[in-house]
């Protein structure tokens, strides 16, 4: 069935490329005029591209009903190939248009507010990672309090997929830190969907928080001095983050002082014995933000990503922090192709 590619199908590496075009795609997708797929399909085939045309598909129907269009199959008679035309047929024939002022693909359904998972109800989607989405949800009994509940994103739950976030629900409860976001408790669906719940970090990232006070510098380096421990912490546990930026590190107030928390492990590496099974970490595969990439990670034939790729990130996150700004311009990031944006990670002078 070529509407749906079984994920253990593709690599980690294949899953990322085609998060990282569907993201171009919507920044690119204005309310004037919808852009053409076939621009974003460029070297990939097979599988890799099937999948990538199907997400793409799902997000245009989803952005172009939302403004109020009604697309029809027909308007995808330029993708000529006899396959992506299989591909179209089948988005069609599993997604809803029109019904509901909305597109609804099967693949992209978020969990229902109101469910419960375990004995936590879900309230309220706080945001998505390449791993999972994160709820907030409430807890009754034994004792009641709002948490942060992350559970496997239904569209990536493969068997690797779910290796991997099991990876990141045993790095964080490896974990003990006062600017590390704590796990509280973790299991599996109804369904056999791992979850795993943390304390809810009700924040703002580290760059807004300053700008939003008007910290001084003193200010913001007393700040990032927590974060450099908390990362250390996780270090000496055997952890890199991988994807450290200033929204993975969230300002809360205790006591009336500013605190930061490290949050979202989606992306860990195990660097020593016995903390996770080092197996489901490929070789190979591009994982991070561009912005705050080190140039390591942005090198997929790299196996030697350790923890100066977090001190890298921290580097970026700290010149952004005095500066407002990042060496690799958000323009940049946008206006370039995937593969140019990895090049200049590596090769350009910072």
């Amino acid at each position: 069935d070529v509407s749906r590619v079984d994920d253990d199908k593709l690599s980690l590496s294949q899953l990322r490329h085609i998060d990282s075009v569907c993201a171009k795609f919507e920044a690119e997708h204005s309310d004037a005029e919808a852009p053409r797929i076939q621009a974003y399909l460029s070297g990939a085939t097979g599988a890799e591209r099937a999948e990538l045309l199907r997400e793409l598909l799902a997000l245009d129907l989803e952005l172009r009903e939302q403004r109020g269009d009604q697309p029809q199959r027909s308007d995808y008679a330029y993708l000529d190939d006899a396959a992506d035309q299989t591909v179209v047929a089948a988005v069609f024939d599993t997604t809803r248009v029109g019904t509901e002022g909305r597109s609804r693909s099967v693949m992209s359904e978020r969990l229902t507010l109101g469910t419960w998972i375990g004995p936590y109800q879900l309230k309220e989607c706080l945001g998505e990672g390449g791993m999972g989405t994160v709820y907030l949800a409430e807890q009754q009994d034994p004792i009641s309090r709002q948490v942060a509940l992350k559970v496997v994103k239904s569209e990536l739950s493969s068997q690797k997929i779910i290796a991997r976030f099991q990876q990141e629900r045993q790095a964080l409860a490896a974990m003990e830190h006062p600017n590390v976001a704590r796990v509280l408790d973790a299991g599996a669906s109804e369904t056999g969907t791992p979850y795993f719940v943390m304390e809810l970090v009700d924040g703002l990232p580290i760059t807004e928080y300053c700008d939003t006070h008007e910290l001084g510098i003193h200010d913001r380096l007393r700040l990032f001095v927590q974060v450099c421990h908390a990362v250390q912490h996780a270090h000496q546990k055997g952890i890199i983050h991988r994807d450290l930026k200033p929204s993975n590190v969230l300002v809360t107030r205790y006591d009336q002082q500013p605190v930061p928390k490290v949050i979202d492990f989606g992306l860990v590496t195990a660097v020593s014995e016995g903390v996770i099974d080092r197996s489901n970490t490929e070789a190979g595969t591009v994982m991070g933000t561009f912005q705050y990439m080190s140039p390591e990670q942005a090198d997929s034939g790299n196996a030697d990503v350790d923890t100066r790729s977090d001190v890298y990130s921290l580097g970026v996150v700290l010149f952004e922090l005095l500066t407002g700004e990042t060496p690799l311009s958000k323009a940049t990031v946008q206006s370039a192709s995937y593969f140019e944006v990895l090049r200049q990670i590596r090769e350009a002078e910072v």
